[in-house]
């Protein structure tokens, strides 16, 4: 059994596709990001940075004591490794799934979630800002775009982790939808993986979690998500 400490939201997401695809047995624990339950001491105790997805894996492949694990790029990499699933074992498969999995780590999701809150959630508008992210989203797509003109998938022929970190980040504001017509090849690669049951079955737990997703975020909301804390 694996205790999944989530919030619907695109790193979220990350973990539920790889946990539905792979069938493995978990449970939920929700943390309402809204209401600061990621400052509550026994989530820091397992996720020392404040943040969620974080996983304990009461089975881990050791047979020892349970491993708790906290980065999403972290945990679909110990699951993948858990399963010998959606990583592949030959060198340069595996070196081509951890150099796109760390591409969305360090660029694709921190660069879209500044533009979300330049955009989206910022209490003034920043042009530069603003400018900033766009422009750099847009250059990853690119990027991506690329990639997937050579390849069904970020890594090679196969669906795997790398695919399952960069889709929730791929239209994650409705505000701002990717430009699919500039970036074909990004368009098949998101409607495959749309079209994946276990991805359908992994974005229909959404809601059951946060019932007002989609709706504007109270001021408190904002400061327990976006203030200096000490």
């Amino acid at each position: 059994m694996i205790d999944l400490y989530y919030w619907p939201t695109p790193n979220g997401h990350k973990v539920t596709l790889f946990l539905e695809e792979a069938g493995l047995e978990y449970r939920i624990h929700p943390v309402n990001i809204g209401k600061g339950d990621q400052f509550l001491p026994e989530f820091l105790a397992i996720s020392p940075n404040n943040k969620m997805p974080a996983i304990v894996d009461h089975a881990p492949a050791d047979g020892g004591a349970p491993v708790s694990v906290f980065e999403s790029g972290a945990i679909l990499l110990y699951l993948a490794e858990k399963t010998g699933r959606f990583l592949p074992a030959d060198l340069r498969g595996r070196t081509a799934t951890l150099e796109w999995l760390f591409w969305q780590m360090g660029g694709l999701g921190p660069m879209s979630g500044q533009m979300g809150h330049f955009n989206v959630y910022a209490p003034e508008r920043i042009p530069y800002a603003i400018e900033r992210y766009d422009s750099e989203v847009r250059r990853l797509h690119r990027v991506m775009d690329k990639r997937l003109s050579e390849s069904a998938y970020l890594a090679g022929a196969d669906y795997g982790i790398a695919d399952m970190a960069s889709y929730p980040w791929i239209g994650a504001y409705a505000k701002m939808p990717p430009d699919f017509d500039a970036f074909p090849h990004l368009h098949r690669w998101h409607q495959a993986i749309a079209e994946r049951p276990a991805t359908q079955r992994a974005y229909a737990i959404g809601p059951g979690v946060n019932p007002q997703a989609g709706q504007p975020m109270s001021e408190e909301e904002k400061r327990l998500l976006f203030a200096k804390r000490d």
